[in-house]
């Protein structure tokens, strides 16, 4: 666009018009069209920095305090039955998880001290004890949910909420896995 308003600006100008001996009128000349304004000669062209008012123009808006975001709102908890019992609530994966732990290290325990496998431990007088702390522990973590203290809420640092789920999940494969290992060995794992 420059470049093409540069050569019309040499062809229209009256120097032009000298060395050629065509006289021009002020319509351009390059175009069949008529109606196109003809270009103005002698233009003062003045460049100016914007940055420097910019500047001054910042400095001289006053300045605003922001408010400080709030922090955001905590969802409300159910805690309704349904919904602390549902598949995807907040009970049924932690309480199964807290026993599976505490049977995993249990049963280790046992067959290192006494030298019984699982099935063993469990006929041997074990119901009683694994029915004793499952209900202990389920009223122990029901409490809290049903009063509307969500899990997440208590958890920070290294002991996290997160971090229980995924020792409950290997200790439910582990206590699996350690049954069916002896079960198929037919005695104690060690």
């Amino acid at each position: 666009m420059a470049a093409s308003l540069a050569t019309q600006s040499l062809l229209a100008s009256p120097v032009a018009a000298r060395v050629t001996g065509i006289r021009r009128s002020g319509v351009n000349q390059l175009s069949s069209v008529k109606y196109l304004p003809s270009l103005r000669r002698n233009v003062k062209l003045s460049v100016r920095c914007t940055a420097e008012d910019e500047q001054q123009q910042k400095d001289d808006q006053p300045t605003i305090p922001k408010a400080e975001p709030q922090p955001p709102k905590k969802p409300r908890v159910s805690t309704g039955f349904s919904d602390v019992f549902a598949f995807s609530g907040p009970a049924p994966e932690r309480i199964n998880g807290r026993l599976a732990m505490i049977g995993f290290v249990s049963a280790l325990g046992v067959e290192l001290s006494k030298g019984q496998d699982v099935f063993a431990q469990l006929s041997d007088g074990g119901v009683a004890w694994f029915l004793g702390t499952s209900v202990l522990l389920t009223v122990a973590s029901l409490v809290p949910l049903f009063k509307g203290v969500s899990v997440e809420s208590k958890s920070d640092g290294f002991m996290t909420s997160d971090a229980e789920l995924w020792n409950g999940r290997f200790a439910m494969l582990g206590l699996v896995a350690l049954a069916f290992t002896e079960f198929v060995k037919g005695g104690t794992l060690v």
